[in-house]
């Protein structure tokens, strides 16, 4: 009787840090993680309790970091943190994130500086905390969150767009240090997704309209759709896949 095959998109014995996993696409991920056999460490400024409960009804262990993602000084300390669940993170998805509108002519330097600081600054210096470990044991999987406006302009989101068009190229740049070390580095690229954030432009019955206009899928994304990419990207399934900006939009970009 032949054996039968390991599952590759099994995460059983792995230990997942996703950040911003309180709300949203971020607690989406966290719970494919753990439904795909995850222990799971959450990271930001607010209590995931919530998402918590869902990991442990899923069999999995979780640990909540409660920290100010934003201070640079922080961020090590995360890192050795989140390693305590379990020894060491196998896993790390830089998802939190923050926007701010506003014209360009009259975006403040305070407005600029806060998208940068959790957006570009946090994704990389996490990275690098917990991509030591990984570097030493030669492997590890590494998922930043870009945006569709990694690939576009968009209109009255300068800093949010610099700083996802950076998280694109920092994803590559790193595959490029990392790929030949064990470590897979690679980004999801959510299109228009319901939550939170896109609220005021669900709420906008023109606006809304125009972008399902365009999305050949026909329908918003839920957090849900961008789990499953997650838990790919967090497999053996992905093992030969390094530097990939991911786009998960309906086909938004084929349009």
């Amino acid at each position: 009787m032949a054996q039968a095959t390991q599952d590759p998109f099994s995460l059983s014995g792995r230990t997942a840090l996703v950040t911003g996993a309180n709300d949203g696409i971020g607690r989406a991920i966290a719970e494919a993680l753990a439904a795909a056999g995850a222990d799971i460490v959450t990271a930001g400024r607010s209590p995931a309790a919530k998402t918590g409960e869902a990991v442990r009804a899923l069999g999995r262990r979780h640990l909540d970091v409660v920290a100010s993602l934003e201070d640079r000084d922080v961020l090590a300390d995360v890192a050795t943190r989140a390693a305590g669940l379990s020894g060491h993170v196998d896993i790390l998805v830089n998802n939190a994130g923050t926007i701010r509108r506003a014209e360009a002519a009259v975006m403040s330097q305070e407005d600029w500086d806060a998208v940068l600081a959790i957006n570009l600054d946090a994704v990389f210096l996490l990275t690098q905390a917990v991509a030591g470990p990984m570097l030493a044991r030669g492997s590890g999987k590494i998922i930043n969150i870009a945006s569709m406006l990694s690939f576009q302009g968009g209109i009255r989101v300068a800093a949010y767009t610099a700083s996802k068009s950076a998280v694109a190229g920092i994803t590559r740049a790193l595959a490029n240090e990392w790929a030949g070390k064990g470590l897979n580095v690679n980004a999801i690229a959510p299109g228009y997704v319901a939550t939170r954030n896109t609220q005021a432009l669900r709420d906008d019955e023109i606006r809304s309209r125009e972008i399902l206009a365009r999305i050949p899928q026909g329908r918003w994304a839920t957090p849900e759709d961008i789990g499953g990419a997650a838990v790919f990207l967090s497999s053996a399934a992905s093992d030969y896949v390094n530097g990939v900006i991911l786009p998960v939009d309906g086909g938004w970009l084929a349009r």
